[in-house]
């Protein structure tokens, strides 16, 4: 049961592949050059390693778009490397989660290439398709996340067909029997090659609204969002019809059941919905759906106490049955170490703080590569710019190219600190350079050894892997919560703030976790005070 259970508490490393190390020469990480830093990975004290998609694709959406599932990619390699790959992490005790993006497909797959061809044919209906209203324009007002219509004119067939993301990104029509099960055989192909789980893209927005009801307008006040913005069109309805349908669920049954034939593997979907807490705590009830959920609540600018506080205890309310995951950076959103900084400068202080918090919060993590280092957002000039969202919604919104360029491994390497041999598919960031993995390596007091010691000391601290949270009231800039399991309660107080805060401590009892670096708090008469970026731990008995 324990070895079932591996994935509560964990801590999971997100590698995008494509920025991680490259080994053949051509700009771009592949598969091998994970298993070149695997022994890296494995010195993070991670539990596992979550890959972006390497798979067959034009990379319209940098591997988002998938023309074969079954397949890798040669930019990343081939499926021996990928075998060697599970080999490796399996021997140094990793698991590997992959990704699986089910809702949408490439428009260069073989299943769509078939279905556009006309409206007869035995893949016809495996996308959404819909007819034009009279005056020829779109079948409804849904629009795609990227800007503009959700709807795209296919001549050979003389209809629409529905793309919630990129144009080229066409949504598979999950009302068809035939469709879920092709998609189910396509993940059981890599739970046969020995994955131990998958991480579920855009999981809820599998199934659309078989009536096609347009979507009803948002008004100003409340047009925000999770991975968009509000002067993003897409902010301006309520997605109550394109995504988050009831059907889903009995397809996030037939999910749990796939993985329940083989025993350890576990499922994380990404969730971004109209209430996207809600559907969360949904998704993962009964114990006959996902295992875990996870969503862009922490990956916002907001980066008050009282919002973190609320947004964790509101999960805790719903989910009563489900496993949570949290991220405070991913690869779709500027890095958590200049989005929450103050004057976006990095305070190596802060990022250890950050880290620390993350991971003492209930559920699992996911720390995304160069966390560990503390890189913040890169800057990344418009004529070097890949990413077709923030092309499109430049310069208001820069993309997500920031968060993705190149992983610093020798800040020596004056050109790819490291990473290629020739110029990358993103230019390195010159900041990052000092912040390479080399500088920081033999720094005892940097941020990257801060993390190892920390995630090292928190395997040690069941009740951090497994106990409940019950949060305390505090003013700003102070975050305190206990965590309790086993008749074992720990006191977590952070400074979220670079000025000194303090905070009294109605205990007598408490014991202050001497051996933690982060343990850098003092008590003088029932008062805590901590430094700026401060973070406490103590038992209390």
């Amino acid at each position: 049961m324990a070895q079932q259970q591996w994935y509560k508490g964990a801590v999971i490393y997100q590698v995008y592949p494509r920025s991680f190390q490259d080994t053949n020469g051509d700009g771009i990480g592949d598969l091998k050059g994970i298993i070149s830093r695997i022994d890296y990975i494995k010195s993070l004290g991670v539990d596992a390693i979550w890959i972006s998609p390497f798979f067959k694709s034009p990379m319209k959406d940098f591997g988002y778009d998938i023309s074969d599932y079954r397949d890798i990619d040669p930019l990343f390699g081939d499926l021996n490397d990928f075998d060697e790959l599970i080999a490796q992490a399996h021997q140094r005790d990793i698991k590997i989660i992959i990704d699986q993006v089910l809702s949408h497909t490439s428009d260069q797959h073989q299943w769509f290439l078939d279905s556009r061809e006309d409206k007869t044919n035995d893949k016809s209906d495996w996308y959404v398709w819909a007819d034009s209203k009279p005056d020829g324009t779109q079948p409804n007002n849904w629009l795609s996340i990227f800007g503009g219509p959700a709807w795209q004119w296919e001549p050979r067939r003389g209809q629409y067909y529905l793309h919630n993301f990129l144009t080229e990104q066409p949504d598979l029509n999950f009302h068809n029997p035939d469709v879920r099960k092709a998609v189910l055989d396509n993940v059981e192909f890599w739970l046969k090659k020995g994955v131990d789980g998958f991480r579920l893209d855009a999981i809820n927005f599998c199934y659309h609204d078989a009536q096609l009801r347009d979507n009803p307008a948002k008004p100003p006040e409340k047009r925000q969002g999770r991975g968009f913005s509000e002067d993003n069109p897409y902010a301006f309805q309520y997605h109550h019809y394109n995504n988050t349908q009831p059907e889903n669920i009995s397809f996030m049954q037939d999910i749990r059941a796939l993985l329940n034939k083989y025993p350890g593997t576990v499922s994380l979907g990404e969730i971004s919905s109209e209430d996207s807490l809600a559907t969360m705590a949904e998704y993962t009830s009964g114990g006959d759906k996902l295992h875990m959920g996870y969503s862009f609540e922490l990956l916002t600018n907001d980066y008050s106490s009282e919002y973190i506080r609320t947004t964790v205890k509101t999960l805790e309310q719903r989910m009563t049955e489900g496993w949570p995951c949290w991220a405070f950076s991913n690869h779709d959103v500027e890095r958590v170490a200049s989005r929450w900084s103050s004057d976006s400068s990095i305070n190596p202080a802060q990022c250890k703080m950050l880290t620390a918090l993350l991971a003492s919060l209930r559920g699992s993590v996911c720390m995304y590569q160069g966390e560990e280092l503390g890189l913040g957002e890169a800057s990344v000039a418009f004529e070097d710019l890949q990413d077709p969202y923030g092309i499109t919604f430049w310069p208001n919104f820069k993309g997500r190219d920031g968060c993705r360029t190149p992983m610093p491994w020798h800040n020596n390497d004056c050109e790819q600190a490291g990473f290629s041999t020739v110029k990358p598919w993103l230019p390195v960031d010159q900041n990052h350079k000092h912040q390479a993995v080399n500088e920081q390596e033999n720094d005892r007091d940097s941020i990257l050894n801060a993390f190892r010691h920390f995630m090292a000391w928190r395997k040690e601290q069941a009740v951090l892997l497994e106990g409940d949270i019950e949060f305390i009231d505090t003013k700003e800039p102070i975050l305190a919560f206990y965590r309790h399991f086993a008749g074992q309660t720990i006191l977590c107080v952070f400074n979220l703030a670079q000025e000194p805060a303090s905070l009294n401590i109605e205990h007598t009892n408490v014991v202050p976790h001497v051996e933690l670096q982060h343990h850098n708090g003092a008590i003088d008469n029932h008062t805590l005070t901590l430094p700026g970026f401060g973070c406490f731990y103590a038992a209390v008995s």
